[in-house]
């Protein structure tokens, strides 16, 4: 990787969202922060486990959302991986997985109401197409020197069971079980729509202010992940997947009508359904209904998503720079690293949208809680990666110590893969950023919301479009970042 063109190209976003954050809104708004933020931290030393009812349940289906959605995730993954080739499949995904989870769960509220179909297919669709992009990065990047060694005459299948798929099965597999944690942290925010799932109380317990209770349930929730390898074991697996269908909660009936209705009409652009003809005054009609979408809600919610998530990309890079030397080797002994280990086990494991959510209480409506929150997320993600790929560098017998050590002789050798990981995950940063417009910052989420509160889905799903595009955009321009400064990625690791 030429080491200019990486510096001039880090130089630039670090420009580019400086300019950003003076653009952004980052005024805190309430009278007594510290106050806030002091009654969550007396919550956090005093969390009450026995407050919330039906804990168990909301843990119970938690986990089975989860499993269920990513159980069928990497099937339909595996199989289109087979054929991700096709350009249609490959642009397909690329629409799918663009259109955030809780976004999904918003359609299919629409049309199934708060029943079990609803979560499982809020998680299983854009994360079968998650899993396809991996999956297929993972068979693209296998030995071939298996496939010449079969015999002549060998079928297409007996090549690829015999020769391609056992390679890669256990980074397969290993991909599955960190999709699995991503599903808990999903699971875990589809509760803010009314899922019955740990978010729901959560969001309860934050507006009621009983943050001993917040605790509690988070810290359960950090268990769960944190134990996730010790309960999920390749042999158990299918039999994981059907108790997870099994404790599924029931829900309410699914009314068909509801669904055609939704699919034929709600989301049918209202000049459309007024129109009986497509003739030109239908036409447009339509025209001026799109453009007064696209210059009041649209743009409007563009600007603010991209702001947003410039300065949050940047500020994971900077997060990720500082807390990836504290589960490394080359810096810290066991006590520290495993310290390290904890601290970012619990940033990355806390959904970005329930981090959002805790600083909104205590700095009130603006960009600064989705900004930290998004930094602290995804900066935790990245410097475990980073780290875990600082550990396999070796290092010279008169290597410097302490700053000079992390500055001269660790970061030069590993600022081409942290660049790789924060490239790669700046679709995922745009698609988080999008739907904190839910809780009230002027992202393009917040006017989907506003669209579904006065049920308006024609405009609910030109908006969703809207955003699929904007992410299918970043994540092509990611990619031509990547490949000019011939930056890899490990695809066991992407998301």
């Amino acid at each position: 990787m030429p080491r200019s063109a990486a510096f001039r190209t880090s130089l630039w976003f670090l420009g580019l969202a400086a300019a950003c954050l003076l653009l952004s809104d980052i005024e805190i708004t309430t009278r007594d922060p510290w106050f806030e933020l002091g009654r969550m931290m007396r919550g956090a030393l005093t969390p009450d486990f026995f407050a919330t009812e039906q804990l168990a349940s909301a843990l119970l289906h938690t986990v089975a959302f989860a499993a269920t959605g990513v159980g069928i995730a990497v099937l339909a993954g595996f199989c289109l991986a087979l054929v991700f080739h096709v350009g249609a499949v490959r642009w397909g995904c690329a629409f799918l997985r663009a259109i955030h989870e809780l976004f999904w769960a918003l359609i299919f509220l629409q049309m199934f109401g708060l029943s079990p179909l609803t979560g499982v297919l809020a998680i299983a669709i854009p994360y079968s197409a998650i899993c396809a992009k991996v999956f297929a990065e993972i068979l693209e990047e296998a030995d071939a020197t298996p496939l010449k060694a079969l015999p002549a005459g060998s079928g297409i299948l007996s090549g690829f069971f015999y020769a391609r798929l056992p390679p890669v099965w256990q980074h397969m597999k290993t991909y599955a079980l960190y999709r699995l944690e991503c599903g808990m942290r999903s699971s875990a925010v589809l509760g803010f729509v009314g899922l019955p799932t740990l978010g729901f109380h959560l969001q309860t317990a934050f507006q009621q202010g009983q943050y001993s209770e917040v605790s509690a349930l988070l810290y359960l929730f950090f268990l769960l992940i944190s134990t996730l390898r010790l309960w999920v074991r390749p042999r158990l697996v299918p039999l994981l997947f059907v108790l997870a269908i099994l404790a599924l909660p029931p829900g309410m009936p699914i009314a068909w009508e509801n669904a055609l209705r939704f699919l034929t009409a709600d989301i049918v652009p209202a000049p459309l359904r007024a129109g009986a003809l497509l003739d030109a005054g239908t036409l447009g009609a339509l025209g001026r209904w799109m453009g007064m979408l696209l210059r009041d809600q649209a743009l409007p919610g563009m600007v603010a998503t991209l702001l947003l998530s410039q300065v949050a990309l940047v500020g994971t890079g900077l997060l990720t720079l500082v807390f990836f030397p504290l589960i490394s080797r080359h810096f810290f002994g066991p006590v520290g690293r495993t310290a390290g280990h904890v601290f970012l086990v619990i940033a990355r494991s806390t959904p970005e949208y329930i981090l959002t959510f805790t600083f909104l209480q205590a700095w009130g409506p603006s960009m600064l809680p989705a900004i930290v929150a998004l930094a602290l997320h995804n900066g935790a993600i990245i410097g475990h990666l980073t780290g875990r790929h600082a550990d396999a560098i070796p290092r010279r017998p008169d290597s410097p110590r302490g700053l000079n050590l992390y500055g001269f002789e660790v970061l030069p050798r590993v600022y081409g893969q942290f660049l790789a990981f924060l490239f790669y995950r700046w679709e995922v940063i745009l698609r988080e950023t999008a739907i904190l417009g839910m809780l009230g910052i002027h992202t393009l989420g917040f006017f989907i919301d506003n669209a579904l509160s006065q049920l308006r889905l024609d405009r609910m799903m030109f908006l969703l479009l809207v955003t699929a595009v904007m992410n299918v955009g970043i994540d092509i321009l990611s990619r031509r970042i990547r490949a000019n400064l011939r930056l890899t990625v490990n695809p066991e690791t992407g998301e």
